[in-house]
């Protein structure tokens, strides 16, 4: 099993996955190099994928969270993916990349050049090695043909929320002419301080807008993360209307829990996916969901019944 596999959630549980997710790939950071070998677990059997799922409009570009699935190998959840008829895989890094381009599947989000989620952006003394592992990263996904790489506001610490975007603006200009150059973009994912996330710089989106109109950079975007931003401020559909400009990939969960997008939360998922659509965007809505289901079958179920309610 790879080095950075993380168990999946169990309700209630979610951030501290993700969290334990990047502690691993950042442990494994130094000097990493894209090819590398792991050990895989075997494919999950045609008996719990079902025959490739063909049902999909095209109108959407569908992605699964890798830490969502953590129970999954990654070549199970590669093989997931390919049953249900979509292709691609947010939060990989390097070190599973060989196994998504041997399956045709893309990394839609990449991941591993963030220290963790609190230390980010926002905090100067954080620059130093921020600066140093994206220009690395940078590199890293322009070589693997890919677009996206995550990065994170980080926590405030008694710093105020002007002070930080003055930081963040300061830090990311060291690095964004370098992904211009590279064709990569910078997206940093706005999270809720409410309840999953306290003390988070950008826990909202006119915060995180303020940034990408400070750093006028095609290069930096936001990741809107849906669920985060119900919790944080609501009126999501306005939203994404009003400043898709500035939303440059989506992330999606069920509020509350952050469990399944079904009926029984409060989001509606289909005009959400069907506001995206309207405004032009061409990039990836990821499913984010902490599935509830106790077998893989449950799992693959429930994710193949979220990509069909945002298939708009």
């Amino acid at each position: 099993m790879s080095k950075n596999k993380a168990l999946i959630a169990a309700p209630g549980e979610g951030v501290n996955s993700r969290r334990q997710l990047l502690k691993q790939l950042s442990a494994s950071a130094a000097g990493l190099t894209l090819i590398g070998t792991s050990t895989y677990a075997q494919p999950v059997s045609a008996k719990t994928t079902g025959s490739v799922d063909k049902g999909l409009k095209g109108n959407i570009h569908h992605a699964i969270a890798r830490w969502t699935y953590g129970d999954l190998s990654i070549v199970q959840l590669c093989e997931v993916v390919k049953s249900l008829g979509f292709s691609a895989i947010d939060l990989v890094g390097p070190e599973d990349w060989p196994v998504l381009k041997q399956y045709g599947i893309h990394s839609s989000m990449c991941n591993g050049a963030e220290l963790n989620l609190t230390d980010g952006w926002g905090d100067r003394q954080f620059h130093p090695q921020l600066i140093e592992r994206y220009l690395r990263y940078i590199d890293l996904v322009a070589d693997a043909g890919y677009t996206n790489l995550i990065c994170f506001s980080g926590n405030k610490r008694g710093i105020s929320p002007e002070v930080g975007l003055d930081n963040a603006v300061a830090g990311l200009q060291q690095i964004l002419p370098h992904a211009q150059k590279r064709g990569v973009v910078i997206q940093m994912e706005l999270f809720n301080s409410k309840v999953d996330h306290p003390d988070y710089f950008a826990d909202n989106s006119a915060w995180g807008i303020a940034l990408c109109k400070r750093l006028g950079s095609n290069n930096f975007k936001l990741l809107y993360d849906i669920y985060h931003m119900q919790i944080s401020e609501g009126d999501i559909i306005r939203t994404i209307t009003d400043n898709y400009q500035y939303f440059g990939h989506y992330h999606t969960a069920g509020v509350p829990g952050r469990h399944e997008i079904d009926e029984t939360q409060e989001l509606f998922y289909p005009a959400i996916a069907r506001a995206i659509l309207a405004t032009g965007f061409t990039g990836y809505l990821a499913q984010e969901f902490i599935p509830t289901a106790k077998d893989v079958e449950g799992k693959v179920e429930v994710l193949r019944q979220a990509i069909h309610t945002c298939d708009v």
